[in-house]
């Protein structure tokens, strides 16, 4: 690949969340607070309520739109590069109407990069990934199913 491809997308997709998502959020937060006063661990009530301000800031919070280039020695989002030696294979995922490419790490533990983009580079993408990278499916994990269920 001696050519270099730019694009600009969002860094996730931004889920419709409506006042019931977050009065439900609350409530499930309150809850665990209870249990957790009734069991006395009071740094589990610490956690539930981090946890539950920080989902809401990051929910409210928009999108930045971020730009990528693509070469033949990896990938740039923003200031990160991600090097073609640190990812073992590659899919394309469809979340509702966007796509995007999955990165799947060498390493274990590693975890998968998700970039976005747009329709109209998509062929022009994936191909540049196919000529470093073997395609696999991308799975679905129990972690992803949750975060898409919670419209995170």
């Amino acid at each position: 690949m001696a050519q270099v491809i730019k694009w600009e997308a969002e860094e996730y997709v931004v889920r419709d969340r409506k006042a019931g998502w977050y009065v439900g959020l609350v409530a499930v937060g309150l809850a665990l607070i209870g249990l957790a006063i009734w069991m006395k661990q009071w740094t589990f009530i610490a956690v539930v309520a981090v946890s539950v301000l920080a989902l809401i800031v990051m929910s409210v919070r928009p999108a930045r739109k971020m730009k990528y280039k693509l070469d033949s020695k990896g990938l740039t989002e923003g200031e990160k590069r991600y090097m073609f030696s640190d990812y073992r294979a590659f899919g394309v995922m469809r979340d509702g109407g966007h796509f995007a490419i999955v990165l799947t790490p060498v390493k274990r533990f590693g975890g998968r990069v998700v970039v976005y983009f747009p329709e109209e580079k998509g062929e022009e993408i994936v191909d540049a990934f196919g000529a470093r990278l073997p395609m696999e499916e991308v799975r679905v994990d129990l972690v992803d199913k949750i975060v898409n269920f919670l419209r995170i």
